[in-house]
């Protein structure tokens, strides 16, 4: 097989992928932005984090991005505190509601994925799961950090 026919069936099975990743989060966008559920699944992801490290993440502007977060308290999706380190600190965590939709999200993702591969044998699910892992590998696996960053 040459370059090119594994460059193609690279670029159709990352459209799958990415066809299974938009389905699995459209219902939270009912809910939340875009950009409203890549910052509940980083402060989920993180834990407790200070609004000016979750705008860095964001690459966002703190002081408008504090306008994003007090409409994602004001909704009940995150709550914010003062940091037990500096009380003029702001943290954020992500509130019961906000992991709910994280979770759901997560599932959906989880289901649709076993959905799809209950459809192939098990030799296939092998060669698959070979495949994705030299890939993985060779493309240098992304920290967790920045698939956080994308909402993943």
């Amino acid at each position: 097989m040459g370059e090119t026919a594994v460059v193609e069936a690279t670029l159709v099975a990352s459209r799958a992928l990415l066809g299974v990743v938009a389905r699995s989060v459209a219902d939270a966008l009912t809910h939340v932005t875009l950009p409203q559920f890549r910052v509940l699944v980083i402060v989920s992801g993180t834990g407790p984090i200070r609004i000016g490290k979750l705008a860095a993440r964001m690459n966002a502007v703190q002081s408008t991005f504090s306008r994003t977060v007090q409409r994602m308290v004001l909704m009940g999706w995150l709550h914010r505190a003062p940091s037990s380190d500096s009380r003029r600190e702001i943290v954020v965590t992500v509130t019961a509601k906000g992991q709910a939709l994280v979770d759901q999200v997560t599932a959906a993702r989880r289901a649709e994925l076993a959905r799809i591969l209950s459809a192939l044998s098990e030799e296939e699910q092998a060669a698959l799961t070979r495949a994705f892992d030299t890939f993985a590998n060779a493309a240098g696996e992304p920290p967790l950090q920045d698939l956080l960053t994308l909402g993943l």
